[in-house]
């Protein structure tokens, strides 16, 4: 059983802490979307998912800027490619606030400690509909395919949904680790109370 909070039980500044920390592994990964041999994979779907357990909503405007900001710094002037970015671009947001939802869902029907199988159905739901999201609507309406058929959008989820779902288990999965770890070790530093 992993523990998982409520946004309210999170005391502020672990909240601070951790939304500042998904900001910096955003910035730092966000730039390489499916990582290289010297790259980590874009944690951003995690970072939406783990701040919609974590964090309180404050935060996710935030994010959802901090997103796009990169997208636009990336493409503005780091000379990464613009292909990507049409006006579809709005459904990768709507991807962003499904898996913050996500994480908002499990932090809500799961007071910590929640059993694994409602943090693994989350993350595959989550990712699944963020997923549907983002690729359905660069696919149908980004006006980069000239004639899209459904065997070939069926294609795209063959050739770049099990990348997402494995960014996703990585990231998540270190995230419940550390998790698992910080709360043990605050467990045992707890005084004993003696009868």
């Amino acid at each position: 059983m992993l523990p998982t909070p409520t946004t309210a039980s999170v005391p502020p500044l672990a909240r601070n802490l951790i939304g500042l920390t998904l900001m910096a592994v955003m910035l730092a990964t966000r730039f390489h979307h499916f990582g290289d041999a010297l790259h980590l994979p874009d944690a951003s779907w995690a970072v939406f998912f783990l701040a919609g357990l974590y964090l309180p909503s404050i935060w996710l405007p935030g994010l959802l800027l901090l997103a796009v900001a990169i997208d636009l710094t990336a493409i503005g002037w780091m000379g990464v490619s613009g292909y990507c970015l049409t006006p579809a671009y709005a459904g990768l947001q709507l991807a962003h606030l499904s898996l913050w939802a996500g994480g908002r869902w499990l932090a809500r029907a799961h007071p910590a400690p929640a059993p694994l199988p409602p943090l693994a159905g989350a993350v595959l739901v989550s990712t699944l509909l963020a997923f549907a999201l983002s690729n359905g609507a660069f696919y149908w309406l980004g006006a980069r395919v000239a004639e899209p058929t459904w065997a070939q959008f069926a294609r795209t989820w063959v050739d770049y949904a099990p990348r997402f779902f494995m960014a996703m288990a990585l990231y998540v999965g270190v995230a419940a680790l550390a998790h698992a770890l910080l709360h043990t070790l605050a467990l045992r530093r707890r005084p004993v109370a003696r009868a």
